[in-house]
């Protein structure tokens, strides 16, 4: 069940619509609002229990970070990327993410390196890992891979892949997480990932985080066809 949030007075209507803005991203990354699914502003004020004008701002942060989308003749919906956008979407990941983990290596420090292992630290004790369920990350500083950003020191990096990418990576990072064997595996790979930025070693750090974003991809990947499979025959019935 939703919890609305309380309305407030003008000065504070920027607080108010982030604090809009966070609970309907994490709808949106959790599922909650389903990929392409129609949203509206009477709607969501509704569901939500607040007023048109921190709603609005909040729905144009979510535009601007690619969560939803504006349709002609239909109005804003969820975005559902195709399967060749998310492959792209990867594929630019795969190359900036491994030039942060390589300039990690070469700028972290001490204590950046050992605030990225208690993250790691928090990621084992989650039941999700332990039963080999899923490998959920929570939002910025207790997210693996924004931490290895921040730690590249490169400001560009920043603003594409924490900032403009973010949300919507971490979207199908979520929504297609690693099943069966996969989330012990990443787990692993993010601490071998972390050994090599430790050690200063740009090269294998980079290497390791292309090879990891890539097994992501391929996961990812497998579960979305799966899913646009299912969609496909549940929808068939329907056409007949």
């Amino acid at each position: 069940m939703t919890t609305p949030i309380p309305e407030s007075t003008a000065p504070e209507v920027r607080t108010l619509a982030e604090r809009v803005f966070q609970q309907l991203q994490e709808a949106i990354v959790r599922g909650e609002l389903a990929p392409g699914s129609k949203i509206t502003e009477p709607g969501l004020s509704k569901t939500y229990g607040i007023s048109r004008g921190p709603l609005r701002e909040a729905m144009r942060r979510l535009e601007v970070h690619r969560l939803i989308e504006r349709v002609p003749h239909v109005g804003a919906r969820v975005v559902k990327l195709s399967m060749k956008e998310l492959l792209e979407l990867f594929d630019v990941r795969e190359a900036l993410e491994s030039m942060a983990a390589r300039l990690a290596a070469e700028h972290m420090t001490a204590e950046e390196i050992a605030g990225l292992r208690e993250v790691l630290a928090v990621h084992e004790r989650q039941g999700d890992l332990k039963r080999g369920e899923a490998y959920y990350q929570r939002e910025g500083d207790l997210d693996f891979h924004y931490r290895i950003v921040l730690g590249s020191h490169n400001k560009m990096l920043m603003t594409l892949l924490c900032d403009d990418l973010y949300y919507l990576v971490r979207l199908y990072r979520t929504q297609f997480s690693a099943s069966g064997s996969r989330p012990q595996r990443a787990f692993v790979e993010h601490h071998r990932i972390v050994d090599a930025i430790e050690a200063g070693d740009a090269e294998l750090a980079e290497l390791l985080m292309r090879r990891h974003v890539s097994a992501s991809r391929a996961n990812v990947a497998e579960r979305y066809a799966a899913t646009l499979a299912e969609e496909a025959e549940a929808s068939e019935p329907a056409a007949r």
